[in-house]
């Protein structure tokens, strides 16, 4: 059963990444002029925010396996639909289309997972599905880069899509047995959604999702500036940003994943992002690729302690009656991290360099805030 919800996560997320390389290209070979291929890369993280916050509602009301089910599906069908993109303005609407049912699919799998997870492997289930999103990131791009190269992007889509239907079918056989849904009775005592924003703890998780995909949009956007200064190709950037995947994984799937249920996950966000902020810090400092490898590897291991400990805690301090709301919003802000940080850096016309280090510093700044709200808590409750 846990495999399955894995394969979910593991595909949802290779979705995603297959996109990357093969957006822009598609939209220009249907006539697209630049501002609407601009569009049609950000259309899909500004619908699927809609699906992540709809899924969200619908899972606390109507249980994870029907959102799975119907995510799975309609995603599958949205795929397919590329083959109808003639030109830009149907391109975009299919794009709209794509992101809001693949945004149904990641909150009701995390609620899933939590809510079938012992209490005590919370923090190792967590790690073990950022493996599989690490291995998505890794090989997602390389697999619609060769395929579209031999035969066209829309045909990465219709592979995609066909992963989607399959797991649709080895979700509504294995996955419905373990079905849970809320009960009428506890629907009515359901916490309003603005208890979730008054909760410290889920909006730490928030503000970590957030920062974290910042911090990625910033380097998707800057990381080929710096290496072109440096007098290298996208190639060389891609293999960069598969170091830092590499060690997130290496970590994720390691014994060190226990750590992830033995020490607070409070402590590991602070710890995971500073560790980010430093490695930001040291990249716009970088003057050759060899040290660049070695912060990206620094990078990947602040991600590695970052991504579970968000979970952990948002796991930790909701209920199964408002946990797929705040797994809604967690993903949105996933979504909302990562043009911030490409579109922040980009309007204040910053450097390479100057990216990295307004970013590490924005990294480091924001853990000592959590440090100091958790700490200024913790006394008050002494008191």
């Amino acid at each position: 059963m846990r495999a399955i919800v894995y394969a979910i996560i593991f595909f949802s997320f290779f979705d995603l990444f297959t996109q990357l390389p093969i957006i822009t290209p598609l939209a220009g070979s249907v006539g697209a002029t630049p501002f609407l291929t601009g569009l049609a890369v950000g259309m899909y993280s500004l619908s699927n925010m809609i699906g992540n916050v709809a899924s969200g509602f619908l899972t606390d009301k109507k249980g994870p396996f029907r959102l799975l089910m119907a995510g799975l599906l309609l995603t599958g069908g949205s795929l397919l639909l590329y083959h109808l993109a003639a030109n830009a303005y149907i391109l975009l609407i299919v794009r709209f289309i794509h992101g809001c049912t693949a945004g149904l699919i990641m909150p009701a799998a995390f609620t899933f997972m939590a809510n079938t997870s012992e209490n005590n492997k919370k923090g190792k289930r967590a790690a073990i599905s950022g493996a599989f999103i690490g291995v998505a990131a890794i090989t997602g791009p390389a697999f619609s880069g060769i395929l579209a190269s031999r035969t066209s992007e829309v045909t990465v889509f219709t592979v995609t899509a066909a992963c989607m239907f399959v797991l649709g079918a080895l979700a509504f056989i294995f996955l419905r047995t373990s079905n849970i849904t809320p009960k009428s009775s506890v629907r009515q005592t359901e916490r309003p959604v603005l208890e979730l924003f008054k909760t410290p703890a889920v909006v730490k998780a928030f503000s970590g999702a957030f920062f974290l995909m910042f911090s990625q949009g910033v380097l998707a956007y800057m990381l080929p500036l710096k290496v072109a200064e440096l007098g290298s190709d996208t190639k060389t950037s891609g293999m960069l940003l598969s170091t830092f995947g590499i060690i997130a994984v290496l970590i994720f799937i390691s014994p060190t994943n226990r750590l992830f249920d033995q020490i607070k996950p409070i402590r590991l966000l602070v710890f995971g992002m500073s560790l980010m902020g430093v490695s930001l810090l040291l990249i716009s400092m970088g003057e050759s690729l060899s040290v660049l490898y070695l912060f990206m590897a620094l990078y990947g291991t602040g991600f590695a302690f970052l991504f579970p400990s968000i979970n952990t805690l948002l796991i930790e301090s909701t209920t199964d009656q408002n946990r797929g709301k705040a797994y809604g919003y967690f993903y949105a802000f996933f979504s909302i991290g990562v043009v911030a940080g490409s579109s922040i850096t980009g309007m204040l016309q910053l450097t390479a360099n100057g990216g990295f280090l307004f970013t590490g510093c924005l990294l480091l700044i924001i853990a000592i805030l959590l440090l100091i709200i958790k700490g200024s808590i913790q006394l008050r409750k002494n008191a």
